[in-house]
């Protein structure tokens, strides 16, 4: 979705603060925007309301932020801004946003008493943002040439093949995704491409063949005796393997939890991924790449995957469908560490939750999150959740094709699954850190439904699971 929306999100959302607040705690007027709001947006808004950054508008000036007060307010009381989406009630995250409710009721005072300027003596010094690389780059590479985007349109995803920087496999500490124009650039993945033809992942637009449940999958037995059966040893290339993502706001991933480091392939290419939304204007972007080498090889991988389809692609989301649900359900086949997610859906994406249930029956929900299509954030998650193996992990998902979906391009319609942003899919991206030599393919094993009740498998159609909230002391 284009990038204005942002603009209409700030103007139309007066109803809905409303019914938040009708009037502001005991703030005077005597908030003022040098000594009181400038600081909070300093610390909370200016990463992507600055010249040249996401946001429509800035947020740098007296002059600039003015004509937007009470849409500030507004925005902040309802809590579309800034966008955060997990449920507080379970799991920390270290990029949470930090708008207190004292700055709340701060930005709202300010617009109710008239949004004056104040003493610019009080004024804090101007916030230096680095005009370039927020890491220390080592390669960078970028898109072959500028891509055109045009004025107006209902946005397209384009796919860039440049050739890899390695030779050989290297290990990075952090990769970090520049937009040359970051107004259009609603999301990028980074990608090293498969060796089979054909998409990187088939985004539950085909479904796959029945999968064994981990425990027959992972079993392990002497040849001649009992040896597992070539379908159960030979797993198919299942999940997509993600290397780098870029969401507008979000922090660049530090891939160094607990002595891990990201491994890159050598050689071949790297698939950019880049979804531009045009914004009014006709622009060009030459989106960047830069990696941070890690100097020595680390002792543990951070992988980030996502099984390549959970949805039973042969039944589409009906029509007027408020609250379709899709289930799906992994097993750790060794020990694992959890430290990010991010759920990935289209225009009628709803809601994702991640759930483990640990080999002695405990259950810990570790994501809830709203999805809201022009938000797509990660989750990183303040301490790695130790997953020992045997451990399952359930993820909900539910999409809205009802027409109380502001986002629905047609709800008269029922939604297959597939690629285009007009078609659905249900991706739940997660980071893991595992042994370093660990291949991702025999890391988890997927239940999912469609499949025979001898499997065990999950099915797809509507169950729900209790809520369990975050516990601290992990197995």
């Amino acid at each position: 979705m284009a990038r204005f929306l942002l603009v209409i999100v700030l103007t139309t959302v007066t109803s809905l603060a409303a019914q938040v607040s009708s009037t502001v705690s005991d703030q005077t007027g005597a908030v003022s925007f040098n000594k009181d709001v400038l600081p909070i947006l300093q610390r909370n808004c200016q990463l992507c309301h600055r010249t040249g950054e996401v946001a429509p508008m800035s947020f740098q000036t007296y002059e600039s932020t003015r004509p937007w007060a009470r849409a500030i307010k507004e925005a902040v009381l309802s809590k579309q801004m800034p966008p955060w989406f997990a449920d507080a009630r379970y799991g920390y995250f270290r990029n949470a946003p930090k708008l207190t409710e004292s700055d709340i009721k701060t930005l709202a005072a300010w617009a109710d008493n008239g949004a004056p300027e104040g003493d610019a003596r009080d004024k804090p010094a101007t916030v230096n943002w680095k005009d370039g690389w927020r890491i220390k780059p080592d390669v960078i590479v970028s898109i072959p040439e500028p891509h055109n985007v045009p004025a107006k349109g209902s946005g397209e995803i384009k796919s860039f093949l440049v050739p890899n920087p390695f030779k050989q496999d290297t290990w990075v500490n952090s990769i970090e995704i520049r937009p040359g124009e970051p107004s259009v650039v609603h999301h990028v993945m980074v990608q090293v491409p498969e060796d089979t033809p054909g998409p990187a992942f088939s985004w539950g637009a085909v479904s796959p063949a029945c999968i064994p449940q981990a425990s027959e999958a992972f079993l392990e037995s002497p040849v001649g005796i009992g040896t597992p059966s070539a379908a159960q040893v030979k797993r198919p290339k299942n999940f997509a393997i993600l290397e780098a993502v870029y969401v507008p706001g979000s922090p660049v991933t530090d891939f160094r939890y607990e002595n891990s480091a990201k491994l890159i392939k050598g050689g071949g290419n790297l698939r950019i991924e880049v979804h531009y939304t045009p914004n009014g204007r006709a622009v060009a972007d030459q989106t960047r790449l830069a990696f941070a080498v890690a100097s020595t090889p680390p002792e543990r991988k951070f992988i980030m995957l996502a099984p390549k389809s959970i949805a039973n692609a042969k039944v589409p989301i009906p029509a007027g469908e408020a609250n379709w649900e899709t289930r799906g359900e992994l097993e750790f086949g060794q020990d694992a560490q959890l430290v990010w997610f991010m759920p990935h859906m289209h225009l009628r994406g709803k809601d994702m939750s991640f759930k483990l249930i640990f080999p002695n029956g405990r259950m810990e929900t570790v994501l809830n999150a709203r999805f809201n299509f022009n938000w797509q954030l990660g989750y990183e998650l303040d301490e790695p959740i130790r997953v020992p193996k045997r451990t399952r992990m359930v993820v909900v998902a539910h999409h809205d094709n009802s027409p109380n979906n502001p986002f629905n391009p047609d709800p008269a319609k029922e939604v297959a699954w597939g690629n285009l942003t007009s078609e659905e899919m249900v991706l739940p991206w997660f980071g893991v850190i595992v042994d370093r030599d660990a291949d991702p393919e025999k890391l988890l094993s997927i239940r999912q439904g469609g499949c025979s009740p001898i499997r065990r498998v999950l099915s797809t159609s509507p169950v729900r699971l209790p809520t369990v909230p975050i516990l601290r002391n992990r197995n």
